[in-house]
């Protein structure tokens, strides 16, 4: 059984569960094995044969393990995982609450030299919850990423399904391999003790595995009200990962963000101001205690305003205070940060400046906090 049964909160209702604060999908882990019969090599054989799932197309059951030509195939949990073939697919009904936001996390590994990419769809959805996530870009060095994804539920029960749409002339065995699929509800976010800012702890976001320490990719180009990451959204075309105190070190409370794509790496949200206000952007730029050694550079812009704060990191972790004072032209006026650098740690990693506690207050009122930057 995966370390990680231990860890969630699993309410199993005939065939789908109910989501309390974070939990592993049934069999999420892949560790409840198809029977024999309906297994031919690691092909899978019945559209029912993984417990909790329904098939569709060439899919695989792979063990740790596994060779493929001179290649050994890695699990990212447990003993098991399944490869999507070529126009394959896996799906599974849950149970949700309509209306609430929630962020769907999952790891995957290419196991193809060709291009590779995952198709997310949620479905009831009148407004098109589904999206591709390229894997040309692999973060970690282990071989796999794990990566979230947010929707809002727009029925008590709602189809996660997860698609390998392929690529005209492909062998159809190719494919990327999918481990330990969570899903997780998100609160609703408010600006809080006269900072402007929804969500600059980072406390709210998608679910972060336990027994994982390589944090959770949060993908490109999301839109705020859809993001896995309430109130923000990635506006760039590499993705920001999202960190806990259980693995790295964070500057502020449990949660931050690292933007590990360098200037490719964007984070913004859109905060509401008063015309000809003047205001007070504060954050924290660190290290996250993961080796990324060298200069560590995050640019703000605020309105026409623009800093760029360093910090000199020897990777065990640590960081500086960054400000940015800006009046503001409109009633809403975006915030956004990005990495100076590309960087990369020891082993291959990519890596970079750890972001935390964002705020942003009226001058006067920052002026007049005690120990302000």
């Amino acid at each position: 059984m995966s370390k990680l049964n231990g860890l969630v909160v699993v309410l199993l209702l005939a065939s789908s569960f109910c989501v309390t604060f974070g939990a592993l999908l049934p069999n999420g882990d892949f560790e409840t094995k198809p029977n024999p019969t309906q297994i031919s090599g690691t092909k899978i054989e019945g559209k029912y044969a993984i417990p909790k799932w329904e098939v569709t197309g060439f899919v695989e059951y792979i063990t740790s393990g596994t060779k493929q030509q001179d290649m050994v195939l890695i699990v990212p949990e447990g003993k098991h995982a399944v490869r999507l073939g070529s126009n394959a697919s896996i799906k599974q009904k849950v149970s949700t609450q309509a209306g609430k936001f929630y962020a769907l996390t999952f790891s995957f590994g290419r196991t193809c030299s060709q291009e590779e990419v995952l198709n997310v769809t949620i479905t009831p959805s009148s407004k098109g919850h589904s999206g591709i996530l390229p894997l040309q870009t692999v973060y970690s060095s282990v071989g796999f990423d794990s990566y979230a994804w947010g929707f809002r539920a727009e029925a008590n029960a709602v189809e996660v399904t997860l698609h390998n749409p392929g690529q005209p002339g492909e062998d159809p065995a190719c494919g990327p391999l999918l481990d330990i699929i969570a899903l997780t509800i998100l609160d609703s976010v408010r600006p809080t003790g006269g900072n402007l800012v929804k969500n600059g702890d980072f406390g709210q976001g998608p679910y972060v595995f336990h027994s994982s320490s390589w944090g959770v990719l949060i993908p490109p180009n999301i839109e705020d009200s859809h993001s896995p990451l309430p109130a923000w959204r990635i506006e760039s075309s590499k993705a920001v990962k999202y960190i806990d105190s259980l693995h790295f070190f964070v500057p502020e409370g449990q949660r931050a963000v690292e933007l590990v794509g360098g200037k490719e790496s964007a984070i913004a949200q859109t905060i509401r101001t008063q015309p000809g206000r003047s205001y007070a952007l504060t954050f924290m730029v660190g290290d996250g205690k993961n080796g990324c050694v060298g200069p560590l550079a995050i640019e703000a812009f605020a309105e026409r305003a623009t800093t760029r704060v360093t910090y000199n990191s020897k990777g065990t972790g640590g960081f500086t205070r960054g400000k940015l004072v800006f009046k503001a032209n409109k009633d809403k006026t975006v915030i956004r940060f990005l990495s100076t650098f590309y960087t990369m740690t020891i082993d291959g990693s990519m890596c970079g400046p750890v972001l935390d506690d964002v705020k942003v207050l009226h001058a006067h009122s920052y002026r007049n906090t005690p120990n302000h930057v």
